[in-house]
């Protein structure tokens, strides 16, 4: 059974678990466990996806329950309406928050674009970033005698693949688990000695305008266990770690309700 975070008679999110494919592709065939088909059996309907989390992040997924409604949310994510919040841990001591406006080449995968030809030029990509808590344990890696890691929250205003993970290597301090743009020394060690032993990137909020009823939705994912007990083993306590539900704008004079 999924979490499910949200739900009316036109939308429903979820919090998609680490690992688990958003829907089934001809290159992971022999796949048999799809947040689609596990979302449409449990509530029993069919449901659109209006956009995709990639297979290693957990986090919010948010499906249409019609094909107008799923319409009208990819929409909202192609002209960059819908607010983005993640939060991933990343090697090393970052201090502080910016944003970063960093062009990058699109990836192509080696099977699946194996015809495409590189783009002439790289296309633009936008990152916010906040550091929120750091942490340096007696842990020696390499030449160094302990290891660092800072919690961010990020928000991309832009939407190029892996563009979180490509971001964060660019400020030389890669998302722990990355196997293809990270340490691979740092990624060994965090996962032997702190559980920490795929992508630690979390898609925490989505922050969006209702498309039938316009109402202003936040809708938020706690994290699962490694998540709950690496905070404990780093003594960080940041609220977000266990936030979850939906916040409403508030109606005028009135406080915002949390469901």
């Amino acid at each position: 059974m999924l979490e499910i975070l949200y739900q009316d008679p036109w939308l429903v999110a979820v919090n998609k678990p680490a690992g688990w494919l958003v829907h089934r592709s001809w290159l992971d065939r022999k796949e048999k466990v799809v947040v689609m088909q596990t979302v449409r059996d449990q509530i029993g309907q069919h449901v659109f996806t209006v956009h995709r989390l990639d297979r290693p992040t957990s986090g919010v997924l948010l499906m249409g329950l019609s094909s107008d409604v799923g319409r009208l949310l990819s929409q909202q994510f192609e002209q960059h309406q819908i607010k983005k919040t993640y939060h991933a841990v990343l090697r090393g001591w970052l201090d502080g928050g910016d944003t970063l406006d960093y062009p990058l080449t699109e990836e192509l995968d080696k099977i699946a674009d194996k015809f495409a030809t590189e783009p002439r030029a790289p296309q633009p990509a936008v990152t916010d970033y906040q550091s929120l808590a750091q942490v340096e344990m007696p842990v020696a890696i390499g030449k160094y005698p302990s290891a660092r890691y800072t919690l961010v929250a990020l928000s991309p205003h832009t939407g190029r693949k892996h563009q979180l993970r490509r971001h964060m290597a660019h400020l030389r301090h890669p998302i722990i688990g990355d196997s293809k743009h990270g340490d691979l020394r740092q990624n060994r060690a965090a996962a032997a000695h702190f559980g920490l032993d795929r992508l630690m990137l979390h898609a925490s909020a989505l922050s969006f305008t209702h498309p039938v009823t316009g109402e202003p939705l936040v809708i938020r994912a706690g994290m699962d266990d490694v998540w709950q007990q690496m905070s404990a083993q780093f003594g960080w306590n940041e609220p977000i770690l266990n936030a979850t539900g939906v916040e409403f704008a508030p109606a005028s004079g009135q406080d915002k309700p949390t469901v």
